[in-house]
């Protein structure tokens, strides 16, 4: 894994965050220059072939000046309400910017049980796969008109890195009122220092993160720090620069002023070290020969390669995967429930609409989801699986 910050066309998969104060104005609303001007810069990344997805705050900052709503903290029933009617005008805002350069919109809205609950992290991994395979651009915001605790601008900072571990992506942009990290908070301190690159996130850098810095964007550095070490534990670097400049991603590539973060060196070790050691497994799939060669060569586990289905469990739940010994040889997330593993093991991809009665997945357990367990497993699972090609589930 490279230790060295390259430029963002030479990325393959990027998530870019962008915060509430870049968007909007607290009085005269929606920057739709500025957000033209995004669109443009994503646009360039998308016509040299990098996939983008944004994570845009901005909802409640935007519907409370279209419902001219005092400065200050809201009671959560405001925000609530301020954010069903932003969440219409961003999602249109953005959809007309980037319908400029002929690039589709998709807005999902996510809580934090959609990134942290394991059924509900495959459906929205698979509805964000499938914007990415037909082009679009996902539109990303925490779904702020449901939330039952308070809500608090800039933990799109944390959701954002749930997003770009979530697909695969590796590179964070978190565009915001602040251009990087520094030793100390710089409007406290004259003498803080500038940080260009991080090479990792000790308890030392951790103390540097400062407060928020506007009104609007809440989370300040301390999110961002912990956005950084979601996002490069598990192999994705991360950047903090400031969005307030037209065109900030070419400001960017131009050289303005931003702290790079480097991933770290063995990616997806904590994620696979989770899937194959610390939950206990809800059933096992035992495989012939053909998918169990295909396992150890980095591919997903098919439905045909499944001779016999043990165990009651639901999509997304951890299950051992027996070799043609009978031992363990993999472990991995269902994607499945158990009754419809069971009518569809030993059947091809293509028979599982009619089997089912709807198109389910092409895999039984995709490789992003697997870990081989076994001596030679190990060996052969080299850590770089979610990386390759489209993300699936």
């Amino acid at each position: 894994m490279t230790k060295t910050r390259k430029p963002l066309q030479k990325y393959r998969r990027v998530v870019i965050k962008i915060g509430s104060a870049l968007l909007v104005d607290r009085k005269s609303g929606l920057k739709k220059a500025w957000l033209d001007a995004m669109c443009a810069d994503i646009a360039g990344l998308k016509a040299k072939g990098v996939e983008v997805l944004v994570v845009s705050s901005g909802a409640i900052a935007l519907g409370r000046t279209v419902l001219d709503l005092p400065a200050g903290a809201l009671k959560l029933e405001e925000s609530q309400a301020a954010a069903a009617i932003g969440q219409i005008a961003l999602a249109r805002a953005w959809s007309e910017s980037l319908s400029t350069d002929q690039i589709i919109a998709g807005q999902i809205l996510l809580t934090l049980g959609d990134t942290e609950e394991r059924r509900r992290y495959l459906n929205a991994r698979a509805t964000i796969s499938q914007l990415l395979k037909l082009g679009a651009v996902p539109i990303i915001n925490e779904n702020d008109t449901v939330a039952t605790t308070e809500i608090r601008y800039g933990d799109n900072d944390r959701l954002a890195a749930r997003v770009a571990t979530m697909v695969g992506a590796d590179l964070l942009v978190l565009l915001s009122d602040i251009d990087g990290l520094y030793t100390a908070p710089p409007h406290l301190d004259p003498n803080a220092r500038f940080l260009d690159t991080i090479a990792e996130i000790t308890p030392e850098i951790e103390a540097m993160a400062g407060g928020a810095a506007s009104e609007l964007s809440r989370g300040g550095m301390r999110t961002k720090i912990d956005a950084g070490k979601i996002a490069t534990a598990a192999g994705c670097a991360m950047i903090i620069a400031s969005g307030k400049p037209d065109h900030p991603l070419n400001a960017i590539e131009s050289g303005a002023r931003s702290s790079w973060f480097a991933p770290a060196g063995s990616p997806v070790t904590a994620r696979k070290t989770w899937i194959a050691g610390q939950l206990l497994p809800a059933g096992s799939l035992a495989i012939d020969v053909g998918a169990e060669t295909a396992l150890r060569s980095g591919k997903s586990l098919l439905p045909a390669g499944v001779r016999q289905v043990t165990g009651s469990f639901s999509r997304g739940d951890t299950i051992a995967i027996l070799g043609t010994s009978g031992r363990e040889i993999a472990r991995g997330l269902a994607g499945y429930d158990a009754d419809e593993a069971r009518q569809i093991a030993g059947k091809k991809s293509a028979e599982i609409a009619a089997i089912l009665g709807y198109a389910g997945r092409t895999a039984m357990v995709h490789r992003d989801d697997l870990v081989m367990t076994g001596p030679a497993g190990a060996r052969l699972d080299d850590g770089n699986d979610e990386r390759k090609g489209e993300v699936h589930a």
